[in-house]
């Protein structure tokens, strides 16, 4: 997996967070960047990363600070859109491998997680270094608020809470103290994004454009309610009648009574023989195209009528359809207007991934990450271990 790759994954150390922070503080402003290049070497430069010997095995040291495998394999970070631990990710993987194989399809997945904690720390130590001691104080109330929170996040159930740290590879403490980092490093991070800047109406109309096909599109949709009468279901008393013939007179009769003012919904509790039938022939909302026989032809008669309007008596081979049109949605997209926020946050969402890849590249390089493949390969043996078992 190359550079870029790996650094995509890396945004979620700051993702969501940092899109609040940049309403509240900023976002646009392109004669500024997210961090000068000259600082993001200092952050790094001096950090060094090295490979040691524990006694859970191998632990990366970052600056003098033990990342362990724990702590890469089960805390929850963003794989494929889902934001999972990698254990979690990639057991069925393992089961379903050989060590070998297992290392060829993993390995890029855990390069990203690691160096997602790399990132985490070398950020952590600058802003710990720029606060000064007297933020101590601070975080640690911080920290303790947000583990009730947690707590509460399971009804009070402080086992269950405790269970699930412990399944993360952390404790109450391990909890609070990664909760200290998160704080901190938003604060650095906030005050160093750009001044915010409302977008342009050109830029709104091209991320829109971008956008509408996958998220503004909206196609052709029906409503109606429907009579739907059957031949072969009629009850008639002479067995010489002609079951087709009586159809299209009572649909005749119906179609009558109800330009005489008689309600459609209570006629197809009556008469009809179809879906719908105790609700008063209702359909909900429906694609045309997803008709199915014998129900395609309802979908030309409404497009030649308008909601409200009667169509039929409609024959078919084995039925005669009355339908009322209520809805009739032509395909088409949402306005700019009624989707602006949507877009406006995808624009700042775009810019924010822009700073988050930028700063991480940035500490990356200066890092050399390199130095931590042997750790990568061993977190990777871990979990086929642990999925194994």
């Amino acid at each position: 997996m190359g550079k870029e790759k790996s650094y995509r994954k890396i945004k979620t150390i700051l993702a969501g967070l940092l899109f609040v922070l940049w309403l509240a503080g900023g976002c646009g402003d392109s004669n500024k960047s997210a961090l000068a290049e000259s600082e993001l070497a200092r952050i790094a430069v001096a950090q060094k990363i090295e490979l040691v010997e524990a006694s859970g095995g191998l632990v990366l040291m970052v600056g003098g600070e033990p990342i362990t495998s724990d702590e890469v394999i089960k805390s929850p970070v963003e794989l494929e859109e889902a934001y999972v631990s990698p254990l979690e990710y990639l057991k069925a993987t393992a089961q379903a491998s050989t060590l070998t194989q297992f290392k060829e399809r993993a390995r890029g997945k855990l390069k990203s997680a690691v160096t997602s904690k790399i990132s985490e720390v070398l950020l952590y130590q600058y802003a710990k270094k720029q606060a000064g001691t007297n933020i101590d104080e601070s975080l640690e109330k911080v920290a303790e608020k947000e583990l009730r929170k947690f707590v509460l996040g399971f009804g009070g159930d402080e086992a269950k809470a405790d269970e699930t740290l412990k399944k993360r590879g952390m404790d109450r403490n391990s909890f609070k103290e990664r909760q200290k980092k998160m704080i901190l490093i938003q604060s650095y991070m906030a005050s160093k994004l750009p001044r915010y800047r409302p977008p342009t109406y050109r830029e709104l109309m091209d991320c829109y454009n971008r956008m509408k096909d996958e998220f503004f599109f909206k196609p052709a949709q029906i409503r109606f309610r429907l009579i739907d009468i059957e031949a072969a279901n009629l009850d008639i008393t002479d067995p010489n009648q002609d079951r087709l013939e009586e159809a299209r007179k009572l649909a005749g009769e119906l179609v009558g009574r109800m330009k005489t003012g008689e309600d459609f919904g209570t006629l197809a509790q009556q008469y009809s023989h179809g879906i719908g039938r105790e609700s008063g022939g209702s359909w909900q909302p429906i694609r045309p195209e997803s008709l199915a026989r014998p129900y395609d032809v309802l979908a030309a008669e409404a497009e030649k009528i308008e909601p409200g309007q009667i169509a039929g008596p409609i024959e078919t081979p084995e039925h005669i359809f009355i339908m009322k049109l209520e809805e009739k949605q032509l395909a088409g997209y949402e306005p700019l207007e009624k989707v602006q926020k949507q877009v406006e946050n995808k624009i700042f969402s775009e810019q924010r991934d822009e700073v988050i890849n930028r700063v991480n590249a940035g500490l990356m390089e200066q890092a050399e990450v390199g130095k931590t493949d042997e750790f990568v390969d061993f977190c990777v043996e871990k979990i086929y271990q642990m999925s194994k078992q």
